[in-house]
């Protein structure tokens, strides 16, 4: 694998290529470093960004000054903003979407999540947050809408009442967790709902850095059988990820531009099969190899 493939996002029309960028954490690094990283993304050819209400949003809106902005595709999220925490009334709503425009200096977002809500029934009630969502889209300020939260039951909720076109879900698909592909995987390939799978490092668990064996013994025991093979415990999470069976893509959230690259490199470096055999073979977890690029 050379470049990230592009990838169908569910029924959304959107084709993102196959590996985006978060920003949880670069957020919170010096704004040289957040808007190094960003343009270092686009260097490498990532096209699907998701902000962050509140955390320093106007460092992407800076760092994408003068780029075509049909080339990308930007994601907000309703919810974290420290101003109005998980307040999910209409008007909150808007307010929220609206600072996120004018932070990121675009007319329009290409998806707003509406983010970890305590009771899915919040968001969902009528003339909440979902409602005014879908009135943005009806104006053109929003063009899809989708949940960022990690219960599944949430997912469900959300795809059934027909408002969630993209699920971001989390720590749940990965070496050490694959509960999602029990759950939200089949609901969403069934109705035509994007998926986004994040932290697919395990939160630090699966980066090369050494687990608490006590605290984290399978993570361990992982980590322990790549160095003793000389293999990139990064790369097998990431592909691991890439080649789930979603209509969707796998999403780093770095803080710099090393781990930027570090995510990247675990994207398009080829693992042999036969240390996939292995570690399967070890762990019970593999890939089949079906995954490919799709067409342009």
């Amino acid at each position: 694998m050379s470049e990230l493939p592009r990838r169908r996002m569910g029924h959304t029309g959107m084709r993102p290529r196959a590996l985006g960028m978060g920003a949880a954490f670069v957020s919170h690094v010096e704004e040289a470093e957040t808007i190094a990283t960003i343009e270092r993304a686009l260097d490498l050819g990532i096209d699907y960004f998701d902000s962050y209400a509140g955390r320093n949003e106007e460092r992407w809106g800076r760092a994408l000054i003068g780029v075509e902005r049909s080339s990308y595709y930007m994601q907000a999220k309703v919810g974290p903003h420290h101003e109005r925490p998980k307040d999910f009334s209409a008007e909150a709503t808007r307010w929220s979407v609206e600072q996120s425009l004018r932070a990121l200096r675009v007319d329009y977002l290409d998806a707003v999540l509406v983010h970890d809500p305590a009771d899915i029934a919040d968001p969902l009630g009528p003339g909440r947050a979902f409602d005014e969502l879908q009135r943005m889209k009806g104006e053109g300020l929003v063009r899809h809408l989708g949940l960022g939260v990690r219960q599944h039951d949430f997912h469900r909720a959300a795809i059934e009442a027909g408002h969630a076109e993209i699920v971001l879900t989390f720590l749940d698909y990965t070496l050490l967790d694959q509960s999602v592909a029990g759950t939200t995987m089949a609901l969403a390939r069934e109705q035509g709902t994007g998926l986004i799978l994040a932290s697919v490092f395990g939160m630090g668990r699966l980066t090369g850095v050494e687990p608490d064996r006590a605290a984290e013994p399978r993570a361990h025991a992982m980590w322990e059988w790549c160095r003793e093979r000389d293999v990139d415990i990064k790369h097998l999470a990431m592909q691991f990820c890439l080649d789930a069976p979603v209509d969707g893509i796998v999403m780093s959230g770095p803080a710099d531009r090393h781990q930027l690259q570090d995510a990247y490199d675990a994207a398009t470096r080829e693992v042999p099969a036969e240390i996939w055999a292995a570690f399967e073979e070890r762990f019970g977890v593999g890939i089949s190899g079906s995954r490919g690029a799709e067409a342009e």
